[in-house]
């Protein structure tokens, strides 16, 4: 091999022996630390993983990702450094040979150009190769589907008939090797251009050798028809796209598509290959530039003609004959996209939203209205902020709503994790040993009934303080501590000689060591060194008497983290929920999907990214996983839940140590599983648009749904509009013979404010993931969330009362308005909150209970519900038993009136007593008596509706 530089005439300057060494020993030094990091970086997870029982897991991934990294490493390699190398040789006679140029001072310097490309062929090989290896190991996971995916499906595509196992696995990974084929076209076409120039100037500078040179343009000729060939591919498979292309009123191939795209696409496939073959001609005979040009002439003419037809196609035959043409392919995207976000499990029933009383039927719904939810989440939140953190270091970062069986009836619950924020502690606090040794967990949990309120408007808490103090039988927290949670963003170590702080009890702390299983074993002082290198903590773990090689490390602790790094393939909702199981220990559950933009023929939607999320954009979305994680070790299992997954079974395959059946999650967690959040806003947004299964009616968006909107105040007590958000209630479904916990959303016509559906979300027993709606009657208006709120607003009693409260040093504050089928009628249900502007703890002052043609209000429940049933005033002050009352003041028939003179008098007997009964009620559950409370509720039911039927 000739050498690049021959000789260097002239003063020059040397690098000496030392000086190179120096240079080569800190380039060696810095590539150690690099691969040090990296190799420790690895070490620490598999540690990790270990401690969970996964290292299958680790050891699976990492395997496949160096598989992916060195097929696509090497193959990159191989087909650059041959193809650089044919392109090279192909003008090797070309090239210039070594030539004399005259430095600055009168130095020269000789250099020849051949091995210049030789060197470069092998650097670029050599990078590009570990560029795409490196790129593409991100990608594994769409190869690693593509081996272990289920070959079997029962759902094909309308245009080509290909099983949807193509579109979720086989599309996307071949989408990936065309990429990969395009970007190494690139690479070697602008490798031919510089050959090719460089060999021309040559020519051009010596003229006598130019005819004893092979073609010029042959490289690029070659390269041209290789780019022809991978865009004939990369068109071919394009024509699959356009079952996920986006249109205006639907998504998926449409009428223009599929009657001239589609086929249109064949022939510029065609011409793609007509024009390689021409540029593999050209370069076999007197290769020319002006050759090289016409190979691409098929192509472009090709796919300027069929994009000519096209767009005549869609604008003078489509359009004027949008709905005949476009009905067949408007029916695909409703079905298949029904079926993506599994609307098509969604039971419809018509319901009468009839506006008498009687229509609630209260005794065959006595459930539903025990649960009425008066506690606004937010306002629990604040309140328990107050009342219930004890120290500033704790926090209530959620509030999460449940069902509990308690003296054997089955109530809704709203429960709170106390969790330890570090960021919270004192400035003078926040050291080494105090956030890493001693504040390590938070405690406890807060459980309260969704109605349940103190004589102070303060919540009835079940469980409450530290320790944990439990009003009830039944349930117990026998591991109140939280290692794991939502809060716990900081690695800890544990089972150290330093006492942790677990709870504060009066002016002293109580103290605590880790007796749980979970964690990284710190080991003997090499172990120690490396994990104190790997965590950026080599200033203190070293050196730590407190650590001992028995002593934890606790890391990723923060739940979403901890999932998201076991299983970063799926999906995660955003919110968490916590529960007390039968042992007394506290658990996490999370809801887990598979997603994919990749459904053929169906519509993609946003999903709601978390703050440290980007949005993604999905076609798909299936609920088959729930994840749970122990509080306290942070033991983290996964239960599949949809067997029937296509996606979930090819990571079943890949990762069979990481799932097991549902079947096998305890019972105890089982009872608490629920229909997901974020799939439920998701599959909302979706039916309101997909409910209309008619192609005609879906082109005309004649019945287009959105979710209905509610009022809402802000910090300044200012309202405002925002949609309503899902809400969990145990209620009976009408039409269902059973109580059930449920997930619920009112809908509204599009730009309308009265109601059109309702669904319901199922969360118990053999029902739990199915769904139903209920459609009212269109005929007639059905009051919306903000019609009631109107009717609130434009009450002269409560607006005066409100306009007053919301003066300087307080504001009102509502609750969510809660829109509940009963019976065969609507009950609208909403507390109102005062707050002072000095304290953020919220007060219960009003409860607005209303039906279609009638509003009731009082200060507490029992008041707003006998004012409803019995047709008397409302007031904003307490019945007092002795208090007579007064005649009704809304409109009543004449035959109404006549009833109420003349049992008048039995009328303020019963409310009285139906005062009384709901007191003794609130009192006795307080206070865990659940059977004495259940007698007075059924006592104030039976005088309801004794008054009910006294005012028909």
């Amino acid at each position: 091999m000739p050498p690049i530089i021959d000789r260097i005439d002239g003063p020059q300057r040397k690098f000496t022996h030392r000086q190179r060494n120096w240079l080569i020993g800190i380039s060696a030094v810095v590539v150690l630390f690099i691969l040090a990091r990296i190799v420790l970086s690895y070490w620490l997870d598999l540690l990790w993983f270990s401690s969970l029982g996964y290292s299958e897991i680790f050891w699976r991934t990492r395997v496949m990702e160096a598989g992916v990294f060195a097929v696509f490493s090497i193959a990159t390699f191989v087909i650059l450094f041959v193809a650089l190398k044919a392109i090279r040789l192909s003008q090797q006679d070309s090239l210039p040979r070594a030539r004399e140029i005259v430095l600055q001072g009168g130095r020269t310097l000789n250099i020849s150009i051949e091995p210049v490309l030789r060197i470069a062929t092998w650097i670029v090989a050599l990078l590009t190769a570990f560029l795409s290896g490196t790129s593409m190991l991100a990608e594994w996971p769409t190869f690693a589907l593509l081996l272990y995916a289920p070959r079997t499906t029962t759902v094909t595509d309308p245009i080509f008939g290909r099983p949807l196992s193509f579109f979720l696995f086989t599309l996307p990974a071949l989408q990936l090797v065309i990429d990969w084929l395009i970007t190494l076209s690139i690479i070697i076409g602008i490798a031919a251009l510089v050959v090719t120039a460089i060999a021309g100037s040559a020519r051009a500078l010596n003229k006598d050798t130019r005819f004893k040179s092979p073609p010029l343009w042959r490289p690029a000729s070659l390269a041209m028809a290789f780019f022809l060939l991978v865009l004939a591919a990369n068109t071919w498979l394009d024509r699959f796209q356009a079952l996920l292309d986006h249109h205006t009123i639907f998504d998926g191939a449409n009428y223009t598509d599929a009657h001239i795209t589609l086929p249109g696409l064949l022939f510029v496939c065609a011409a793609l290959v007509l024009g390689a073959v021409l540029a593999a001609l050209n370069a076999a005979r007197r290769a020319s530039g002006r050759g090289l040009l016409l190979s691409a002439v098929p192509a472009v003419v090709t796919y300027l003609l069929v994009t000519v037809i096209g767009s005549y196609v869609s604008s003078f035959i489509v359009k004027p004959n949008e709905l005949d043409r476009e009905t067949p392919f408007i029916a695909h995207n409703i079905e298949l996209t029904r079926s993506a976000f599994g609307l098509d499990h969604f039971l419809q029933r018509e319901f009468p939203a009839e506006t008498t009383v009687a229509a609630t039927d209260p005794a065959n719904n006595k459930s539903t209205l025990d649960n009425i939810r008066l506690w606004d989440w937010h306002a629990l939140q604040d309140t328990l902020r107050q009342v219930q953190e004890i120290r500033t270091y704790y926090d209530f970062p959620d509030i999460d709503i449940d069902r509990y069986k308690i003296g054997g009836d089955t109530r809704e619950v709203m429960l709170a994790a106390r969790e330890l924020n570090v960021n919270k502690l004192p400035e003078s606090s926040r050291n080494w040993i105090n956030e890493k040794l001693i504040y390590t967990h938070g405690y406890g949990v807060t459980m309260n009934p969704v109605n349940g309120f103190t004589t102070e408007g303060l919540p009835t808490l079940y469980l409450s303080n530290m320790p944990v103090q439990s009003n009830v039988q039944g349930i117990t927290v026998t591991r109140p501590e939280i290692y794991f949670g939502q809060l716990t963003d900081t690695d800890v170590y544990v089972k150290t000689k330093q006492k942790e702080f677990d709870y504060p009890q009066g002016q002293n702390n109580t103290l605590t060591s880790y007796e749980g299983t979970g964690g990284i074993v710190i080991g003997g002082l090499m172990r120690r060194i490396l994990l104190a290198f790997q965590l950026d903590d080599l200033g203190k773990l070293p050196f730590s008497d407190d650590v001992t090689p028995d002593s934890r490390l606790l890391m990723r602790r923060n739940i979403r983290e901890r999932v998201a790094a076991l299983a970063p393939f799926l999906t995660y909702d955003h919110d968490p929920y916590v529960v007390v199981g039968d042992d007394g220990r506290l658990s996490w559950i999370i809801d887990a999907y598979t997603t994919t933009d990749s459904y053929p023929d169906s519509t993609h939607y946003a999903l709601s990214p978390t703050s440290d999320e980007e949005a993604a954009t999905v076609n798909s979305m299936r609920n088959s996983v729930k994840v749970i994680i122990d509080a306290y070790n942070g033991t983290t299992t996964f239960y599949v839940f949809d067997p029937t997954d296509p996606i979930l079974n090819a990571w079943r395959k890949i990762f069979p140590a990481l799932f097991r059946d549902s079947a096998q999650m305890p019972a105890d967690l089982r009872r608490h599983v629920r229909y997901p959040e974020d799939l439920f806003k998701l599959q909302s947004e979706v039916y309101g648009l997909y409910h209309m299964t008619n192609p005609e009616v879906f082109f005309n968006r004649e019945d287009l749904w959105t979710v209905a909107t509610e009022s809402a105040s802000d910090e300044n007590g200012q309202q405002t509009s925002i949609p309503m958000q899902p809400n969990f209630v145990l209620m009976k479904l009408p039409g269902e013979a059973t109580d059930e916990f449920v997930e619920i959303l009112p809908f509204t016509p599009a730009n309308r404010n009265n109601l059109i559906g309702w669904i319901a979300g199922r969360c118990d027993g053999p029902n739990y993931g199915t769904s139903i709606v209920y459609d009212f009657p269109k005929t007639r208006l059905v009051d919306g969330p903000q019609q009631i709120e109107a009717r609130i607003d434009q009450n002269a009693q409560l607006s005066g009362q409100l306009t007053l409260w919301n003066q300087q040093g307080s504001h009102v504050r509502r609750g969510s308005l809660l829109v509940i089928p009963m019976g065969k009628a609507l009950l609208y249900a909403e507390p109102i909150y005062l707050q002072a502007q000095q304290s953020p703890m919220p007060e219960l002052r009003i409860v607005v209970l209303a039906l279609q043609d009638r509003l009731a209000y009082g200060p507490t429940f029992a008041s707003a519900l006998v004012s409803l049933y019995s047709g008397t005033p409302s007031s904003l002050t307490a019945i007092e038993p002795s208090a007579p009352q007064t005649a009704s003041s809304q409109p009543a028939a004449p035959s109404t009136v006549t009833n109420a003179a003349a049992t008048g008098a039995d009328s303020n007997t019963l409310i009285a007593q139906a005062s009384r009964d709901f007191d003794d009620y609130q009192r006795l559950t307080a206070q865990g008596k659940l059977a004495e409370a259940g007698q007075k509720l059924d006592d104030l039911k039976r005088e309801l509706d004794q008054l009910n039927a006294q005012h028909k």
